[in-house]
């Protein structure tokens, strides 16, 4: 990265951090899930990260062959609703790019908010649901804020994840509306969402991947 752009290198590198924060947090996201899921979230989306870092070497030669190798190998690997979940993200970030390479903040914000919005046209979730929406959304708004304001691609990487924290940690309250922790009704309250949890994993990996190019 040269402060004002990202190349695909960076952005693998983005990708392995995810694969290592979920591995390192999957007891925690799988406990998360046990709460108010299927308890294997955690166990899922380290399994699907695996397989996806796997098809990465030969790394990707565009931003958009790397969102599109991340997003099927997400979307048959990755039991459950995650898989489609963040295969549908990093799915609709690619095309967004129109293979450019590298992008500045701008662009690469144009591609979150296509994969983000993919998210919510499958999951049918807004904020409030108690879903990886509530991390999303924030992290966005933020990102689009910092990259209007000039901030470099690192900068708004990491607004974004200070949101999507924040984003995660207003779920503990909320009743669940969507998914299978809906089901318990009241009894959701008082528990973290996994999804907001491993949303938020997502956008801290981008901010320290950027960071340690930058």
């Amino acid at each position: 990265m040269s402060g004002a752009s990202v190349t695909t290198e960076d952005l693998v590198a983005w990708i392995h951090a995810f694969r290592d924060a979920v591995q390192q947090h999957k007891d925690e996201l799988t406990r998360l899930d046990s709460e108010i899921g299927d308890a294997d979230h955690g166990s899922n989306m380290a399994r699907g990260l695996e397989a996806v870092v796997a098809k990465l070497d030969p790394a990707p030669s565009s931003p958009t062959d790397l969102f599109k190798t991340v997003g099927m190998t997400l979307v048959s690997t990755v039991g459950g609703a995650s898989g489609p979940l963040y295969g549908t993200l990093f799915l609709r970030m690619g095309p967004a790019l129109a293979d450019a390479d590298p992008v500045d903040a701008a662009a690469l914000g144009v591609a979150l908010r296509a994969g983000v919005e993919g998210v919510i046209a499958r999951g049918k979730a807004e904020v409030g649901d108690k879903t990886m929406i509530d991390a999303l959304s924030p992290a966005l708004e933020a990102w689009d804020s910092a990259a209007e304001g000039g901030a470099t691609p690192a900068d708004a990487a990491r607004a974004a994840a200070e949101a999507a924290a924040r984003g995660r940690d207003a779920t503990e309250p909320l009743v669940a509306r969507k998914g299978r922790a809906s089901y318990l009704g009241e009894r959701s309250a008082g528990h973290l969402d996994p999804g907001a949890a491993s949303a938020t994993l997502l956008l801290e990996a981008l901010r320290d991947a950027l960071a340690a190019d930058a």
